[in-house]
């Protein structure tokens, strides 16, 4: 199937699948078309949806998803809570998991066997790890690393603004000013102040939390220079993101991305609309969204649908705020003041949404960096191959411990 015929099938199976009846059904299916624009323009996933439709019900796909949300563990493991105060008044939520504090509740017997699989003999000091989710994420997107450094390091989840259980950007909401990443490197720092105000960091970010922890470095080069110990960098992105064409021909993603801050502007001001479009279309954006978080064939269903949950759960306009922020992403310069630490910087080999050529930018800027290319892997990696990520992890926190020693001798 071409890609013309791609996207005709893509709106021809929106179009049917945001119908409804009585005078009701126009408005449904254009809340179908409008909900699901954004996946269509990027639908390559259009024709594996067609073919799925055509051999399986959709009742059996609706039970399906009903009893992998009622029985997945994915996003169920809590910490201590607490909330920061960006620098314009927003709410943001983080948890902190304490060392031996496993379960929140008083501690894990897994704990011994864990920190021995993990780091060996070579138990990591003392440190915070504070992890940054990516767009349309959260905190719980770091499940499998949380599962595993669990009461074995201190580590900090945050929801990023008007993601997961933080507050919507009250500069967006009184203000309409447009989110920018170095308004998220600040609020990062709001978070580290609140969570971690002492003692050596890591920071861990994933796609726009890699972002944030570029423009953190940009904006507080004192805090990274006293404080941080090592850094990952999880399928992110130094700058470039407008060359990026996802898969698709590069003319056609160069007249999509033209008319892209407008649509989806005139979508977030009709979000009541278009999130009913976007539930009427859910076959069609759980095989875009599988298309674009992972590579590999054998998925774990479960694993698939938790990421679609995590990605429904970000509203239309919260999609439209941050969007333009990534074009005038460029924090090239700004990983200079990382040079020196322990860098990981790790991508999936087929990442359609940050390519690893990213990933390899930044490795190119940073030489003493470590690069890992997973393979098979694509941008939810940490949910795809979530021991490859998490063993990395643990040998940069080593790795950060033996040079924090050797500096100190």
């Amino acid at each position: 199937m071409g890609e013309g015929s791609t996207g005709a099938a893509a709106v021809d199976l929106v179009a049917e699948a945001a119908g409804a009846t009585g005078a009701a059904g126009s408005n449904w299916r254009r809340a179908g078309i409008a909900g699901a624009a954004i996946g269509v323009i990027a639908a390559g996933a259009a024709a594996g949806v067609a073919i799925e439709r055509m051999t399986v019900g959709r009742g059996m796909r609706k039970k399906a998803r009903l009893a992998l949300d009622a029985s997945g563990p994915f996003g169920s493991l809590r910490g201590m809570p607490g909330q920061a105060r960006a620098d314009d008044g927003t709410e943001l939520a983080y948890e902190v998991d304490e060392v031996g504090d496993g379960s929140g509740e008083g501690g894990d017997s897994t704990q011994v066997p864990r920190r021995l699989r993990l780091f060996g003999r070579k138990a990591p000091d003392p440190v915070t790890v504070v992890f940054s989710h990516g767009y349309c994420l959260g905190q719980d997107s770091w499940h499998f690393q949380r599962a595993a450094l669990r009461g074995v390091v201190r580590c900090v989840y945050w929801d990023q603004r008007s993601h997961g259980r933080s507050g919507r950007g009250m500069a967006q909401i009184h203000d309409d000013k447009p989110v920018s990443i170095d308004q998220l490197g600040r609020d990062l720092k709001a978070v580290i102040d609140a969570a971690a105000p002492t003692g050596p960091l890591v920071l861990v970010g994933h796609s726009m939390g890699g972002m944030t922890t570029m423009a953190l470095a940009d904006q507080f080069p004192e805090l990274v220079r006293d404080r941080v110990v090592g850094v990952v960098l999880v399928g992110t992105s130094s700058g470039k993101l407008g060359e990026v064409s996802f898969g698709l021909p590069v003319a056609g993603m160069n007249a999509i991305r033209r008319v892209l801050p407008g649509v989806l502007k005139a979508l977030g001001s009709q979000a009541d609309l278009v999130e009913k479009g976007r539930r009427a279309t859910a076959d069609l954006f759980a095989g875009i969204i599988k298309r674009y978080s992972f590579a590999s064939k054998d998925v774990d269903p479960a694993v698939a649908r938790f990421a679609e949950r995590l990605i429904e759960s970000t509203p239309i306009d919260v999609v439209a705020e941050f969007y333009p922020a990534f074009a005038e992403h460029d924090k090239a310069e700004a990983l200079v003041h990382f040079a020196g630490l322990p860098v990981l910087v790790l991508a999936g080999d087929k990442d359609l949404v940050t390519p690893s050529e990213h990933s390899e930018a930044i490795a190119d800027l940073l030489p003493d960096a470590e690069l890992v290319l997973v393979p098979d892997a694509g941008h939810l990696v940490m949910l795809e191959h979530p021991e490859a990520v998490t063993d990395r992890i643990a040998d940069l926190l080593v790795r950060a411990r033996e040079q924090a020693r050797s500096a100190a001798m």
